[in-house]
């Protein structure tokens, strides 16, 4: 009954601030100034007496006509205006986030991933993609506060109502979607709601082919801009991007495969990208992804002179189409860094940075460069800039505490834990066999000294994934962070540790401290060198 009370309450108040009862009171008044002005002057002036009649059903249609307007719309001197109730709900919810969000004021918004509701549900890289692209397009706008991807995104599939979500995600308005694909047509039905009130601030279906996919986000990325009276800009053509809907597919479905880490997903990724260029071979942005998806095999699983060309071919084309995409010099970085020429990656990364300060991949790979160097202090700098750029990101907090333990900062690196596995366990809400959350997640756990969370954790991701030398890495530095030495060095020798990232981060790895007087680790150690010498040879060719 209270509940009942609420609603009512809240709904004579949207009735009020809207201007609906004013308009109601003065509507009546004029429509009875009328009526008595009729009466009296319409039998002198000889009017036929169904006159009168018509008016009196034109003033009663009238009214509910005038009540829809009053509800979207304010009435000025100037005419009808968008009630400014729809277009300001920042204003509104900000009031009581700003401090907990810890941003400047203004409005702010979360783009939940879309449903799938094809048939054969099978369209979900479909509705991720276009939900992010929407994301990005938003993100671009400096006044405008954007959930990222990881944080909005855990909600898919999620019974909490939109309020419940907004609140989590700290902001104002929620847009939230579904798409549905038969053959080449598609139906996109999306709604943006105040988190403050529930209320529906815009809405609209889309009934179009596929192939006006593009025209489909950039329209919907402007409604929202302007129901919360945020300026987006025209879109930049040709920078990076395709408008070959094929490519752009191909494309949809890659990211979707990269996002979920692993030796299996990358490859699979690979295939996508490699069909993504194949289709508009002037697509920058899906050379540049195709070089990341070579890099992260190479850096994490296999060092092979097949993955390392694949990534300076891909980055080099990618740089070529569009030398002022950040992305582009991230990827020609990535190819600098897995030939271990680190000072040349290292100025790529400076140059994505001033292009885009907003980086995170920029800040994130810059920093493990400068791990692997030994660079600890700018290690820490750097990750801490990722972190800040991409506040919800588990890796940069969980790396960060191991370079704070290594550099004797015990309280920052216990406080960067926590935040680490706090952002792990979202992440593996949306993705339960997300291996990079759960080989992450666990050192954390180990430095906050919940050992038995810890072995579930392990056992869950040896299970997914046991065979993978990323995997068995992190495994083996939490079992050595908890005094499981054995089974540590158990992890670290089966890894075989092939891929070049893992190889180099293991020389500086304070995780791996409790080993290094065993013979077992020592014996590790020599391989390594060996390893060393033979990737120098075709690295530095």
């Amino acid at each position: 009954m209270a509940n009942s009370h609420s609603k009512f309450a809240g709904f004579l108040e949207q009735l009020r601030r809207r201007g609906v009862l004013p308009a109601a009171v003065g509507y009546g008044l004029i429509a009875w100034i009328l009526l008595q002005v009729a009466e009296v002057t319409f039998e002198p002036l000889h009017l036929p007496d169904w006159a009168l009649t018509v008016l009196i059903i034109v003033v009663i249609v009238g009214f509910p006509v005038v009540m829809v307007l009053a509800w979207f719309f304010d009435l000025t001197f100037k005419g009808f205006k968008r009630d400014s109730a729809d277009t300001t709900v920042a204003n509104r919810a900000l009031a009581s986030h700003q401090h907990s969000l810890g941003t400047a004021p203004g409005p702010s918004v979360a783009v939940l991933a879309f449903d799938d509701m094809s048939a054969d549900k099978d369209q979900g890289y479909l509705c991720e993609g276009i939900a992010e692209e929407i994301l990005n397009r938003l993100a671009q706008i400096k006044t405008l506060h954007v959930a990222s991807r990881t944080s909005s995104f855990r909600f898919k599939e999620k019974p909490d109502d939109i309020i419940s979500i907004g609140q989590m995600l700290k902001v104002g308005a929620i847009l939230e979607g579904s798409v549905r694909k038969a053959g080449d047509r598609l139906r996109i039905t999306t709604e943006l709601i105040d988190v403050a009130n529930g209320y529906q601030l815009w809405s609209q279906s889309f009934d179009r082919e596929l192939e006006n996919i593009f025209d489909i986000q950039d329209e919907i990325a402007r409604n929202v801009a302007k129901a919360l009276e945020v300026k987006l800009a025209r879109k930049a053509i040709g920078h990076g991007d395709t408008e070959n809907v094929k490519a752009y597919e191909f494309y949809l479905r890659g990211l979707h495969y990269f996002h979920r880490w692993g030796m299996r997903n990358m490859q699979y990724a690979i295939d996508m990208f490699t069909k993504a260029v194949a289709s508009d071979p002037n697509f920058a942005r899906g050379w540049a992804a195709l070089a990341d998806s070579h890099a992260m095999v190479y850096l994490y699983w296999s060092a092979t002179e097949e993955y390392m060309e694949g990534t300076a071919r891909a980055s080099e084309r990618s740089l070529e189409l569009a030398p002022d995409l950040a992305e582009a010099h991230i990827s020609r970085g990535l190819a600098h860094s897995v030939r271990g020429q680190s000072a040349e990656a290292i100025a790529e990364f400076e140059i994505a940075l001033k292009l885009n300060p907003e980086l995170f991949a920029a800040y994130y790979f810059y920093a493990r460069v400068c791990f692997q160097q030994g660079e600890l202090e700018r290690a820490a700098a750097l990750f801490e800039s990722a972190e800040q750029v991409r506040p919800d990101d588990f890796q940069a907090p969980i790396l960060l505490r191991q370079i704070y333990r290594a550099l004797g900062r015990e309280d920052e690196a216990r406080d960067a834990g926590r935040r680490g596995v706090q952002r792990a366990e979202q992440q593996l809400e949306l993705n339960p066999d997300d291996t990079r959350a759960l080989n992450l997640g666990i050192g954390g756990l180990a430095e906050l000294g919940e050992k038995e969370k810890l072995m579930q954790w392990a056992e869950r991701t040896l299970a997914i994934d046991g065979d993978n030398s990323d995997t068995l890495y992190n495994v083996a530095c939490s079992y050595a962070l908890i005094g499981e030495v054995e089974l540590a060095l158990d992890c670290l020798e089966k890894a075989d540790l092939g891929g070049t990232a893992i190889a180099e981060w293991a020389k500086n790895d304070a995780d791996l401290v409790p080993l290094h007087d065993h013979p077992r680790f020592r014996a590790l150690m020599n391989r390594l060198k060996e390893h060393d010498s033979r990737t120098t040879d075709f690295r530095s060719g």
